[in-house]
Parts: structure tokens; sequence; C-alpha cells
């Protein structure tokens, strides 16, 4: 048994999350966290809402609402719309509580002891109309390296270099069009160079990582120099240094204290858990292992920034320095980054109405619908295109037609022809040959799932479902109800066991449905744990109060192996599993589309 962190991107608290978000963090980050749980892991799942930064200022100021409101509102759809989709958190939380805010402040502490974080004056973009900093990914312009367009503040997509915002050709602010001004400004960077030398050292014993995100990662080693920390704003962290905590315009950088959420949430899990060191065996522990989920935007931020910080923290830069009062934390096992969703071959864009909200699309469409086109269609390793006629394509045939007519047709003649799971009778070599292919499934399914292969993996448990339709069809034993009834309920009983395996493949990808299908079954307890919300007091903040997610995930009936099916075990009529959809959904969809934009 091994400790695994499932450390997942934060979303960022400016507005509802649409699909394109959760294909890149969400789904990918369940899945491999339910299955790591099922086959015997302690896993710790930790994330929140992002909610510091100049963007939640601008949203505020568009409503009329102060940043904190804004925050408010939107970190309670969001964790509505999460929960509904099923990821299973240990806790998800928020970067406005207490306790983040002294754990950020405390690591700040530790990088700027050891020497990690130094104060020089920069050139720093401001807005001419506001006077607010501009955040170095809301500015955009011309690469100065490579020459493409689209270049950010802080990097090129297309050459993956680091980009500073001030070198950047024509650069305009991605908030209101305006170019931007640039004014001295005294910061505390983040000495990137004094550790580019154990970065590198990490980096260089990574294996296994997706080639694009190690490519990438390796890359920003290229042109390595100190990076800004803290931002002219007067939303966020203070910064917690003698003449500077109190300066009401300074704050630390947004992705300084997002990635340090990872640490500060596993630490509120601790606290909350009765057990407040708790979170050590996660960070402390070199055997314990952690993955980090994002969408490929985010790259930087975990496989350079982070790594960095942590180094920083532990004194193992060309500084040296001490270990922190958080001890030797570890960093990344991996960096599991997808690529980005489009939605009818165009950028997924909220402004333009070219969006499907998650909560839009669950009030519509069933959860696992949308977890399995993710699964087995989504941007795993390259950008991949959300289409409402492959959405509907693959419910239909694949979940209707496929798994979820195996599991009705299998437990309808249960339950017309014996009533119950039947013990199974001279077993011939079709049934040993079907029952052994499937259990061999399980060490497939489970090796692509623990390698971040999510679409292979629930093609092969597909696979699987399909062999047992032809089990199923080969064998007939519709046709067995009155020349031998007896062969017939060994045949139902080896079908059950397929339709049990493969549920058991399946509950990582689409657990409300697994629920269903032990059920139908004859399954009683709890099969696939689902989250929920929990209001909770702040630790450390008097009179605040907030929802998480937390949710009790130990494995009950549903552990990663065959789970043999008690014969006797009352098989009630079954219900549909899956909602077929109608002929005229796609052009619904596309017309409500047209209508929004």
């Amino acid at each position: 048994m091994s400790r695994i962190l499932s450390a997942v991107a934060w979303p960022y608290a400016n507005g509802p999350r649409h699909i394109g978000h959760v294909a890149g963090f969400g789904v990918p980050s369940d899945v491999f966290s339910r299955y790591m749980r099922m086959a015997g892991h302690d896993v710790l799942m930790v994330s929140g809402t992002d909610e510091h930064g100049t963007p939640i200022l601008v949203q505020a100021e568009r409503e009329g609402v102060t940043a904190q409101e804004l925050a408010d509102r939107y970190n309670r759809v969001i964790v509505e719309d999460l929960v509904q989709l099923g990821l299973s958190y240990d806790l998800f939380t928020r970067t406005t509580t207490g306790n983040h805010y002294r754990v950020a402040q405390d690591l700040f502490i530790a990088c700027h002891r050891n020497g990690y974080m130094v104060a020089k004056t920069a050139r720093g973009a401001i807005s001419p109309s506001t006077g607010r900093t501009l955040p170095d990914r809301y500015i955009e312009g011309t690469c100065p390296i490579c020459g493409a367009a689209g270049a950010r503040g802080d990097q090129c997509d297309t050459c993956g270099n680091q980009v500073d915002a001030i070198d950047l050709i024509d650069p305009v602010s991605k908030i209101n069009g305006e170019t931007p001004k640039f004014v001295d400004t005294e910061h505390f960077f983040l000495d990137l160079p004094a550790l580019a030398e154990r970065l590198g050292e990490w980096l260089g014993g990574r294996h296994g990582w997706r080639p694009n995100v190690l490519n990438f990662s390796l890359n920003l080693l290229k042109d390595v120099r100190p990076r800004a920390m803290t931002r002219d704003i007067d939303w966020g962290i203070p910064v917690p240094l003698t003449g500077w905590e109190d300066n009401p315009h300074k704050r630390l950088y947004v992705w300084f204290d997002a990635v340090i959420g990872y640490l500060s949430a596993s630490i509120e899990w601790a606290r909350r858990s009765g057990d407040p060191e708790a979170w050590r065996q996660w960070w402390n522990d070199p055997e314990a292992l952690s993955y980090y989920f994002m969408g490929k935007d985010n790259i930087t931020f975990h496989a350079q920034i982070w790594p960095a910080e942590l180094l920083a923290a532990n004194g193992q830069g060309s500084k040296g320095g001490s270990v922190s009062d958080f001890g030797e934390l570890q960093l990344p096992t991996e960096v599991v980054s997808s690529e980005y969703l489009t939605m009818e071959s165009n950028k997924f864009s909220s402004s333009r109405g070219h969006v499907i909200y998650v909560r839009d699309m669950l009030s519509r469409y069933q959860p696992d619908a949308l977890r399995y086109f993710i699964a087995v269609a989504g941007p795993e390793t390259s950008d991949a295109d959300f289409t409402w006629a492959e959405f509907k394509r693959r419910t239909n045939d694949e979940l209707v037609a496929g798994w979820g007519n195996l599991v009705n047709r299998t437990a309808s003649l249960l339950h017309k022809n014996v009533g119950s799971i039947p013990a199974l009778v001279d077993v011939q070599d079709i049934d040993r040959a079907a029952l052994d292919a499937s259990q061999a499934g399980f060490d497939e399914v489970g090796r692509l799932i623990g390698a971040h292969r999510q679409r292979q993996a629930v093609s092969e448990a597909m696979r699987i479902v399909g062999d047992a339709n032809k089990y199923l069809a080969d064998t007939a034993p519709w046709k067995l109800k009155t020349t031998d009834h007896e062969r017939m309920k060994t045949v139902l009983g080896v079908a059950a066991q397929l339709v049990s395996d493969a549920n058991t493949m399946l509950a990582p990808f689409m657990p409300h449905s697994a629920q269903q299908v032990h059920e139908a079954l004859g399954g009683t307890g709890i099969f696939a744990p689902m989250p929920r919300i929990v209001e909770v007091e702040d630790l450390d903040i008097a009179g605040r109060s907030y929802p998480v997610i937390e949710g009790d995930y130990s494995p009950q009936h549903n552990t990663w192996r065959r789970n043999p099916l008690v014969a006797g075990t009352v098989v009630p009529m079954p219900s549909p599993i899956f909602t077929k959809l109608d002929d005229d959904v796609v052009e619904a969809e596309l017309e409500r589309m047209r209508a929004e934009t």
C-alpha cells in the first residue's frame, strides 16, 4: 500500500466552470483517485477555489460586488457543480481561509529566510485607466523570441519559452484591450537561477511522464530568470515582512499562493480530522507519491514554480539553507497535464457565449454520460473536440446500447427466469474462457489508469463489456429456458459475474451508474462512495463559514478485483441505467449555442 496525494488544480472563482475545465483537472483526477482507493492505497485528494488576483477584482467591479462577495458566490456554485459531477475530494476548500493565509505566509518566510526570495526594483505593467497591476497572464502580444502572436506575459505557448511582459511586441491588456503602462516598482522575486540546478536534477529523474509535459518542463530550464512573487494589488495575502505587511497595495502573487493551496488544504484536512500532523504522511515521507492534475496552461507553475518554492523552503538550492518548520517537503512525483478541450471546433469562450457550463450540462444530461465522454474522448495527450453529435453517439451507441443493454438484459433474464443469482454448476470451457478473460482485465485496466492512460483504460473496460455481450449472444440463455434450465442458470450466473467485473472496472469512470448496476444485481450498501457538501466554520477566523467537499471513500464492496457474486442474492426487476438521447438533441443544443453567441 502507498500513500498517494492527488493534488487537483484549483478552479478560479470568478465565474462558473465549463466542461473544458473539468476535462482537464476534474474527471482525470477523480478516475485516478477512485481507482487507487479501490486498489488499496491511502489517497488524499485535495483542492479548492482559487480566489485572489486581479481577475476577481475585475469581475467583482463588473457585477457591483466586493471581491469577497464574488468569491463566496462562485465558490458555492463550483462546490455544488463538482459534487454533482461526483468528484471525490477528501477536502475541497478555498484560498481565502485563515489556514491558507497562514501556510502561504509561512512558506514565503521560509523561502525568504533561506535567501531565495529577493527584493528588487522591476518594471511592472499597470492599467492606465485603473492604475491596477496587470497580471502577466492578462497581457498578450507577439513573442520576442519566435515571433508568434498571442504570447502571454509569462510564457509563449508556441515556443515554450518564459517571457517577460515588458519584452512582448505590441502588448495589450486582455481585460480591456488597452496598451499597458510599465512603471518601476519593488517586488520580491523567487531566485529561480539559484534553484535551477536542483530543478534540472529533479526533472531529469522523472520517468513515465507524458512526453509533451516533460519536454515542455525541461524546456523551461533553458531560460531561467528570477520570477516576481508579489504584486501591486490590494486583494490577496499580505507580504509577511516588516515594512511590507501593512502596505495595503502589496500582496503575494496569486500564483505563488495558489500552488501552496495543495499543502494548506492538506493541513486543513488534517486539522479537521482530529490529527493536525496527519498531513505529514503525504508531504514529508519520501516513499509517498504525489500526482498533480491540471490543464496544459498551468504546467509552468507546477513543473517549475511550485517545485522551486518547495526546494527553497527546504534549503536545497545553490544558496543552501535550513529545512522549514514544514519539514522536508517532497516534490511532485508527476505533473499530469491534459491538453485543451474545444467545443464544436472552437475554443471555449464565456464572453462570446461559446461555452457549456458544468451546471447547465448536468441539468440536462446524466453526469456519467459527461464523465464517460471526457474519459474516452477527452484531451489526454492532444487537443480534443466536444461535439454534440459525438456526445449523442457515444451515449446512445456505447452507454445505452452497449453497457446499459448488457446490464438490463442480464438482470431482466435473471429476474424473470431465476429470481436470484444462481450457483455456477457444470461450468464449460466457453464459460471459463469468458471468466478468465474478464478477470485478466483488472490488471490491464488498472495498469493503464495508474499510468494516466485513461482513454485506453476505459476503452479496454468497454472491450470487456463487448466480450460479455458476445458471450450472451453465443450462449443464448433465452433458448435454454425450456431445453436445459440448469444450463441456462449457469450461463446467466456467468453473465452476471461478467457484468459485476465490468462494473468494478468502470466504477472509477462512472461512479453514479456503478452504484445502480451494483443494485441491479441485488447488491446492497455503498458500492461507489460519493462526495458531500459540508458547511464548516473557518478554523482561524471567528464567525466565518463556508462550504467544503468531503467524503468517506473507505472501500466497502468495490475493491479492485473480482468480487464473487453470492448465489441466492435476489435480483430485482431492473430499470434502464442510461437515458437514450433523442435525435433532435444535437440540433437543439446547436440552436441554443447559436442563440447565446
